[in-house]
């Protein structure tokens, strides 16, 4: 255990973009992707959204939301997020890096935190908030059993692709489908990760994961910015 977590922390502090994109005059979010080793595999903790919120009830997500006036930095806002939502103690996380952020349907910049969590981790869900808690294998993000994708054009005109997983859970007895940007965050996590390509097409140079990821990004920013100055 000791040994796959040790790899994965020196993988990942490679891709460490720390508060490199934290001054971009867009609204803040931060969401943890928790992960943890079982049996010897990585694994991914998910959320379902309550079916009470105004906004995408019912949702698979990372715990995670907008940033607070008193948070220091993104990794407070995930952290505080996680404990308010599945009850997990800031302390109880071992952050190890900032991924390269995304922008939601919102235009908010949602950072990535990730961090290692004891897979003997008792969730305790806000049922305002969170309806399930489940996990995923990290490595279903890059060979899945049931995958597909559709084209997607952002409101500012940005043409991507939006990864979907149907991931049929033992534990619950049920499917959770996985997708959008909480879909794009484990895809990317995966892959820099496991360094392997995936069963599926990728909007990413492979061999430049890191230049590619940030091309994309700022293209995508670019785009809205775009769109804002247009409308002004």
């Amino acid at each position: 255990r000791q040994e796959v977590m040790e790899k994965v922390r020196r993988r990942l502090r490679e891709f460490d973009v720390g508060d490199k994109f934290s001054r971009l005059p867009l609204p803040r979010a931060a969401v943890l992707l928790p992960l943890m080793v079982r049996g010897g595999r990585l694994h991914l903790l998910l959320t379902v959204r309550s079916m009470q919120l105004r906004r995408s009830p019912g949702e698979v997500c990372f715990p995670g939301g907008k940033s607070e006036a008193t948070d220091k930095d993104d990794v407070d806002t995930a952290l505080r997020e996680a404990k308010e939502e599945v009850g997990l103690q800031p302390e109880k996380v071992e952050v190890i890096c900032r991924l390269m952020p995304g922008i939601d349907k919102m235009n908010n910049l949602v950072t990535p935190v990730v961090g290692f969590i004891e897979d003997t981790f008792q969730v305790t869900p806000n049922p305002d908030e969170v309806s399930e808690v489940f996990v995923v294998p990290l490595e279903y993000f890059v060979k899945p059993l049931n995958y597909k994708t559709f084209p997607y054009k952002t409101s500012s005109g940005y043409l991507t692709r939006v990864h979907c997983f149907t991931y049929d859970d033992q534990e619950h007895k049920r499917s959770f489908k996985i997708w959008g940007l909480t879909a794009h965050f484990a895809v990317f996590l995966a892959l820099v990760i496991f360094g392997e390509r995936p069963t599926f097409e990728v909007d990413y140079d492979l061999d430049n994961l890191i230049s590619s990821a940030e091309k994309n990004f700022i293209n995508l920013y670019a785009s809205i910015y775009e769109r804002k100055k247009s409308n002004l």
